[in-house]
């Protein structure tokens, strides 16, 4: 009976110990250093940076994946973006707020 107890604890406390490697946290990238206007005390600040992959403004998509909204337009969405069928050319254009107007994204 105590060696399950034992086996248990040993098994928690592994998975505790590898679960909070520094794999898991992001990488310092910057250090800032500020100073009080009587540079009797210097703070350390450490900023750390996120990469941001670029966000393409035009993406080909195949209709048949494309969602379609209440209004009939289609639309597709990438990582957090919405993408919005031109119906003139056929390609999928990044949202902007021109798009409510424009006689190209409304579905003919």
């Amino acid at each position: 009976m105590h060696s399950k107890y034992l086996a248990a604890i040993i098994i928690a406390l592994t998975i505790l110990i590898f679960s909070c490697s520094r794999k898991h946290a992001p990488q310092q990238t910057a250090d800032i250093t500020v100073s009080n206007s009587s540079n009797t005390e210097i703070k350390k600040i450490v900023v750390k940076k996120r990469a941001v992959a670029p966000v393409a403004r035009v993406i080909v998509v195949n209709d048949n994946v494309a969602k379609k909204n209440i209004d009939g337009r289609l639309y597709y969405d990438v990582g957090g973006h919405r993408y919005w069928r031109n119906y003139n050319d056929g390609k999928y254009y990044l949202f902007n707020k021109s798009m409510y107007t424009d006689s190209a994204f409304k579905p003919h």
